[in-house]
């Protein structure tokens, strides 16, 4: 049963794990089919409003075609070599003038995006004759070869459109071609908020949605633990209060054989006290059985009937009853007590003393005394055994509901079920207190005090 809950519970983990994926998943091929959709827009309204630059300043494309006319008719008279062709470009006085003209466009018709931008020399080619080619610059875009713009990387930056521009011209008799090839990249301003807001519905979907599949892992977790528990709880009580019914049974049988004994019969006060024992056991069965019946012992509060009683004397007639059911058992008394009057409820403190003395013998006991004396105007009853002991670290526990030290068994002892936890509640509802001192392999003093 636990292996299958702890696959189930791996196996949903599992799941939900594959589920978070894929929702991660899809909110990032979500966000990465935003990303280019906003791409596309923008070079959709740039390259609207863009035209290889010649709407912007006639007078400057003018002065551009000219420089690139001077610089290639030098080259060719060889007065300029490839580097004073790519310096001049790159140092062109109008560059400064196109950038103002481009952002003050890019202002005007596109309002809702601030824009920095930069258009990079990519080629600058010559062609002599239309035959031969001579390549004066070809490199891949660099930040460094900015014709025009403001921006100062292209790491975060986007390419909107490339232009490629030839131009023939006849210098001394000689025809050439010139092409040049630049582009343009573009980076919007807080581009990243602009794409998120665009996409606040399907986060909010998808945070709602993992927050909602972690809650019901969460819920059906914990409900499958609570009905394990309880499962659980059920089981042991029904085994419990099996062998507890089978306890008194068994002094029942005892008591019945050693009846049947001539020498028994015949002596009055052996007789007495047998007959004494069959009649406490056969009380305290009725009394398990209606306490089965009264589910008493599982959520409801429990109900004491309190009596005066001399508490020495109730002590030595559980002391042997348990000698009758536990012979093996060196079991001693060290009374340092007469005659204490309290109003207790027996049955209960029977259960409870019982369960402290077959938890000795469960845990490794051969020898147990049991103790009492007046500590500060308090009822001491002490448990000492000589069993396996408890761990430090475990005697917190102890006294929890349902709590078993894991260890030890040597004799199958179950009790009541309950445990140390019924033990506690007694005596608290007697308004006493318990409390435990213990070392492994040195054996374990539980120590009862109630009010005289």
């Amino acid at each position: 049963m636990k292996q299958r809950i702890n696959l189930l519970i791996a196996f949903s983990v599992v799941a939900l794990i594959v589920l978070m994926t894929v929702q991660c998943y899809l909110v990032k091929t979500t966000y990465e089919y935003k990303v280019a959709q906003f791409h596309t827009q923008i070079k959709n309204e740039i390259g609207l409003i863009t035209n290889n630059y010649s709407d912007i300043d006639s007078t400057l494309i003018s002065k551009k075609e000219a420089l690139y006319k001077s610089l290639s008719e030098n080259y060719i008279k060889g007065k300029n070599t490839k580097l004073d062709v790519k310096s001049s470009v790159l140092q062109a006085q109008y560059q400064n003038a196109i950038t103002q003209k481009l952002q003050h466009k890019f202002e005007r018709d596109l309002p809702n995006f601030k824009i920095d931008f930069a258009i990079v020399l990519n080629k600058f080619i010559l062609y002599k004759n239309t035959q031969k080619a001579d390549t004066i610059f070809s490199e891949k875009p660099f930040i460094q070869n900015k014709l025009y713009g403001n921006l100062a990387s292209l790491n975060h930056a986007f390419l909107v459109r490339s232009y490629v521009r030839t131009t023939n011209g006849t210098f001394e008799n000689q025809d050439y071609k010139l092409l040049t090839e630049d582009s343009m990249y573009v980076s919007v301003i807080d581009w990243e908020m602009i794409i998120l807001k665009r996409m606040t519905f399907i986060l909010v979907l998808s945070l709602f949605s993992i927050i909602t599949l972690i809650s019901l892992f969460v819920i059906a977790i914990k409900a499958l633990i609570k009905q394990k528990k309880v499962s659980d709880v059920k089981t042991d009580f029904i085994n419990n209060i099996t062998h507890e019914l089978k306890t008194p049974l068994a002094t029942l049988g005892i008591s019945t054989k050693i009846l049947e004994q001539k020498n028994i019969r015949d002596n009055d006060e052996n007789f007495n006290s047998i007959v004494n024992t069959i009649s406490r056991q056969n009380n305290r069965l009725q009394n398990l059985i209606d306490q089965v019946m009264a589910n008493s012992l599982a959520e409801n509060e429990i109900e004491l009937k309190k009596e005066k009683i001399e508490t020495e004397d109730f002590l030595l007639s559980i002391v042997n009853d348990f000698k009758i059911t536990f012979p093996k058992i060196n079991l001693k008394t060290d009374f340092q007590t007469q005659k204490t009057i309290l109003v207790l409820d027996k049955f209960h403190l029977t259960t409870a003393f019982l369960n402290v003395l077959e938890n000795a013998v469960k845990y490794g006991s051969n020898s147990i005394t049991v103790k009492t004396k007046i500590i500060e105007n308090q009822f001491s009853i002490t448990f000492e055994d000589d069993g396996i002991g408890i761990a430090k670290n475990k005697q917190s526990f102890l006294f929890e509901k349902f709590y078993r030290v894991e260890q030890g068994n040597l004799h199958n002892t179950k009790g009541l079920g309950l445990g140390l936890y019924y033990v506690n509640q007694i005596v608290k509802a007697h308004q006493g207190s318990v409390s435990v001192i213990s070392d492994l392999g040195k054996g374990t003093q539980f120590t009862i005090l109630l009010k005289v």
